[in-house]
């Protein structure tokens, strides 16, 4: 029998020559339960450094949470706007930062210029027609089309123009499009607007062509639209005259500004919209829809169609109006 001198600790290493070369046998006496202090000491605690690493400690974590800290974006969000009320922080900086996330959310199919509204340049046009079309509208760079608009050729930069108008004595000759042309760029309706701020960019463009699920244009968009979701309107020395256009499509249909004004549109369609509740057309929309409108929604006011084809977190920026025939 094993006298208690030659037990070995329960924490004892393995070893070969610890094994039994004979089966142990049923009433042969048992190590004891309570294991015998190994004589290497050993620390109760392990080294820091030693202990894997797998985020923050707990006690970090703790203290955020005591401290009220935001654990998602719509927390982060109320955080910012309390903080506005609060007057922590300026209005438009807390605007800025929920134009931010708002990009992650939009799809560039929510901030194009419709094709309808697109100011193009036909590839017949004389040299007469691409002056005063950039003269009117301001714009720095055109989209040229074909026998289509869904045919984009390329895009004109209106600094070629300056060149084309010193060295033409024939106003009336075709414009030569075909050596100012630049590479169009073409984008899905469906791509995010972060992602197409990271491809202007990184590529150096400031406008897109917008193509729908056939492949056919459904519009354009610019950094300009990008930005505007982030920092609000930005307005230039043509947006005022914009802001009242009233376009004629054909014989029923209209492009009409948000910000035309309610006396406007009154006399151009010899309507009689109250002008108390709201000023503008965007206005009467809103109030109408009891909401802040998107893209693709409609109203029937009156004999009028209203259909918004391009409206923000704030306002709205477009409508296409259709007159009901009777």
């Amino acid at each position: 029998m094993p006298t208690p001198s030659t037990w070995k600790p329960a924490n004892a290493r393995f070893s070969p020559s610890s094994v039994s070369p004979t089966p142990t046998q049923p009433n042969a006496l048992q190590v004891p339960e309570t294991p015998v202090a190994d004589p290497s000491p050993t620390p109760a605690v392990q080294p820091a450094e030693s202990a894997p690493v797998t985020g923050d400690p707990w006690w970090r974590r703790w203290a955020r949470r005591v401290a009220g800290a935001p654990r998602n974006r719509t927390e982060l969000l109320a955080q910012i706007a309390a903080a506005r009320d609060a007057a922590l922080i300026d209005a438009d900086a807390a605007e800025m930062v929920r134009g931010v996330f708002e990009t992650a959310e939009l799809q560039v199919r929510d901030i194009m210029i419709p094709r309808a509204q697109m100011a193009a340049m036909e590839h017949e046009w004389s040299v007469a027609q691409v002056l005063a079309q950039a003269t009117e509208t301001g714009h720095s760079r055109f989209p040229v089309v074909g026998e289509s608009r869904d045919e984009v050729l390329g895009i004109l930069l209106a600094k070629d123009l300056i060149n084309v108008a010193n060295e033409t004595k024939d106003p009336s000759a075709p414009f030569p499009f075909s050596i100012h042309l630049r590479s169009a760029v073409f984008v899905p309706e469906s791509k995010r607007v972060n992602v197409l701020l990271r491809d202007f960019r990184r590529d150096h463009q400031h406008m897109a062509i917008v193509a729908d699920e056939y492949g056919g244009v459904a519009g354009l968009v610019t950094i300009e639209d990008v930005l505007e979701t982030i920092v609000g309107d930005i307005d230039d020395e043509y947006d005022e005259d914009e802001a009242a256009q009233i376009l004629r499509l054909d014989s029923q249909r209209y492009s009409v500004a948000g910000l035309t004004p309610i006396e406007d549109f009154n006399e151009y369609f010899k309507a009689d919209f109250p002008d108390e509740d709201f000023d503008t057309v965007g206005g009467l929309v809103t109030h109408e829809l009891g909401h802040l409108p998107r893209r693709g929604e409609s109203v029937h006011v009156g004999p009028f169609q209203f259909n918004v084809q391009r409206a923000d977190r704030r306002r709205v920026q477009q409508l296409q109006v259709t007159l009901s025939q009777t």
